[in-house]
């Protein structure tokens, strides 16, 4: 499974923002069955990030997510660009306490 980390700055109208975001991440959702996360950093309000955790085939789930952003014209509430990281899951580390 991947995770896909998309991470910005939102540079005005953070509650049009918000809503317009949130919306966008509805239909990804429908469209590819892959609900996603919207934090904020703690710090830097302004700073956002959408998690898209356990995404089974990145090929498809791409180019919906493009598809997405455009449809919702997301890039107009965005401070620079949009960065997204990809990371492959990794094992559970188990705890062990003594």
């Amino acid at each position: 499974m991947h995770s896909f980390f998309v991470w910005y700055r939102v540079n005005r109208d953070e509650g049009d923002a918000d809503m317009v975001i949130r919306g966008m991440m509805a239909r990804l959702a429908c469209r590819s069955g892959v609900g996603g996360r919207l934090i904020r950093k703690r710090d830097e309000p302004g700073l956002w990030m959408e998690i898209y955790a356990d995404v089974a085939d990145p090929a498809r789930f791409e180019p919906l997510l493009r598809q997405a952003v455009d449809e919702f014209d997301v890039e107009m509430f965005i401070d620079g660009t949009r960065r997204t990281e990809c990371f492959l899951a990794g094992d559970a580390i188990p705890a062990i306490c003594a």
